[in-house]
């Protein structure tokens, strides 16, 4: 008898296929197992030592081959698996004599404790310690990690949920579809799939009954999943694989009637800024600076950071490149900048913030910022995350101006910058919206919780009036620029009433780029607005989407 699951559909398709489940996750040593017979502790805590480090160069070494959101993610995993304070607690029990596989046990099991009361982002971390004391004890074991099955033949890979080490090493030939009974809609494994364009869905929870070799239906748009599926679901799937073949975007974003709307892209490195030229993207919206303090221990030096900046200018000659300040703090924790002791790090000292505890390291950056500005002939904007207040912006704004960056602006993502966006357009040059955190923030919904999918979602009409209080701010104020970098711009039916509600220029994953600007070429600009309106006027999320995909018949002829 065929089954209906319902999850939160992150990722775009509709295939066929059969499961196969992640494995087994390695099972808990005995607690406190002594140490082996003849072995003394200061063997075991070298085994241990050398287990650790096998563990993060394996991370390092998939990270090196790795490219975008992928490859931040297997860093701050590689990060984890060295992490001192955790090794240093491991080694402690071993010296008191327990085996070196209990005691990472246990000494991982009071770090994620720890981390799940603090909540929120940190709560997320506990799921990565947990992944790298698998992997050590695995390692260990003489054993394989735990991991991506491996299949002859294509299949729908079904989890309660990924490591980030492991989402990032999907591999798309292989794997047909995602399905997972937990994360949520800005989780790495939601945020991996549509950068692979994979089909999946998320907060799934009754898919937990899904087995080895069942036969289902995946619906990534409608977020459905459907055992021993029907003829009209065949139907729907063939049609999803014979869907018209995007164009390759053209370099030149626009709508119907001409209405210019540039698309940039999303970037963290030097490599990811070649790929998004080759892919046409009309310049940079958000690089995400973090690439380059991510797995260091300490500050990277003015060098450094001038020849990694300068790497992605290089990619976009004449072009523009929107650099993001860093963005540490909450689930991005540097040990030199941040305080991991926080009990509220999504509300505490995270982006700009952290000058107030840190001062001297924004400053740094934007010089070196500056420098490689001036080696290269990128058109260089600057902005600053996690801005709240117009004074803050005032001051980023001088900052960076006194560092030599003639463009400076802020990141739209709390309710009191999009209610504000006028005044702070007054003391700035741009602002563009990251619709992750406004979601999340607007909606007060943990972005990570899949138990809150539904509330954090960007086609909730609370954040669609925050976009439009932002862009009305900035008509205010001149008219002044207002991107979206955030995820939704990547959604081609959601890119619509971006720009029906005033956006100006979108910034997504190079993968995104095609699909996108394909579906603003079938609206003139007065329909993206009175989908705009549409979309502003629904009660709910799921209302508001399926008003406005009901007018995008594109959305079908390309499988959207």
């Amino acid at each position: 008898m065929s089954k209906k699951f319902t999850g939160v559909g992150v990722s775009a398709g509709r295939v066929i296929g059969q499961v196969r489940r992640m494995p087994d996750p390695i099972l808990a040593p005995a607690d406190g197992a002594p140490l082996p017979q003849g072995v003394s502790p200061e063997e075991e805590s070298q085994r241990l030592a050398e287990a650790s480090k096998a563990v993060a160069t394996g991370l390092k070494e998939r990270a090196a081959v790795a490219t975008g959101d992928a490859q931040a993610v297997l860093k701050a995993t590689a990060l984890m698996a060295s992490d001192r304070t955790l090794l240093k607690s491991a080694t402690k029990l071993v010296s008191s004599g327990t085996c070196a596989e209990s005691a990472i046990w246990e000494a991982a099991d009071a770090v994620a404790t720890q981390l799940t009361a603090l909540g929120g982002y940190m709560a997320e971390r506990a799921g990565d310690v947990l992944d790298v004391r698998a992997r050590i004890v695995a390692e260990l074991r003489g054993v394989p990690a735990p991991g991506i099955p491996d299949s002859d033949q294509p299949f729908i890979l079904a989890a309660v949920d990924l490591a980030p080490a492991d989402t990032a090493t999907l591999d798309p030939a292989k794997v047909l579809a995602l399905v997972t009974s937990d994360g949520g809609p800005q989780s790495h494994t939601a945020i991996i799939a549509r950068s692979l364009g994979l089909p999946a869905i998320v907060a799934a929870p009754e898919t937990t009954e899904l087995a080895d070799g069942d036969y289902v239906f995946v619906d990534g748009i409608d977020g459905l999943v459907v055992t021993d599926p029907s003829e009209a679901e065949e139907h729907l799937a063939q049609t999803y694989a014979n869907r018209e073949v995007l164009p390759d975007f053209s370099g030149t974003g626009e709508l119907s009637d001409g209405y210019r709307v540039p698309l940039l892209s999303n970037v963290g490195s030097g490599e990811d800024a070649q790929l998004a030229a080759a892919a046409g993207a009309e310049g940079v919206g958000l690089l995400r600076t973090e690439f380059c303090f991510l797995g260091k221990e300490k500050e990277p030096t003015h060098e450094e950071q001038v020849a990694a900046y300068g790497a992605v200018f290089a990619a976009f000659a004449g072009k523009k490149v929107v650099v993001r300040t860093l963005d540490a703090g909450a689930d991005k924790p540097l040990p030199f900048l941040t305080d991991a002791s926080e009990p509220n790090p999504a509300l505490g000292v995270r982006g700009y913030r952290t000058d107030m505890t840190s001062p001297g390291v924004l400053e740094r950056q934007l010089k070196a910022i500056a420098q490689a500005t001036s080696e290269h002939e990128a058109d260089v904007w600057v902005m600053a995350p996690m801005i709240s207040t117009p004074a803050e912006a005032q001051d980023f704004a001088q900052m960076a101006r006194g560092a030599g960056l003639a463009t400076a602006g802020t990141m739209i993502e709390v309710p009191s910058a999009a209610v504000l966006a006028g005044q702070i357009l007054q003391r700035c040059d741009f602002v563009s919206i990251g619709t992750n955190d406004l979601t999340q923030y607007t909606m007060a919904a943990d972005r990570q919780l899949g138990t809150l999918a539904e509330l954090n979602d960007p086609w909730q009409p609370a954040v669609l009036h925050m976009v439009a209080a932002t862009t009305a701010g900035a008509q205010s104020a001149d008219g002044k620029p207002v991107g979206v970098c955030g995820e939704a711009a990547a959604d081609p039916a959601l890119a619509v009433v971006l720009v029906g509600l005033g956006v100006t220029t979108l910034s997504m994953n190079k993968r995104a780029l095609a699909p996108v600007s394909a579906v603003l070429r079938t609206v003139d600009f007065a329909k993206a607005q009175r989908l705009a309106q549409l979309a502003l006027d629904a009660p709910s999320a799921e209302l508001a989407r399926s008003a406005v995909r009901a007018e995008l018949s594109e959305l079908d002829r390309f499988g959207l």
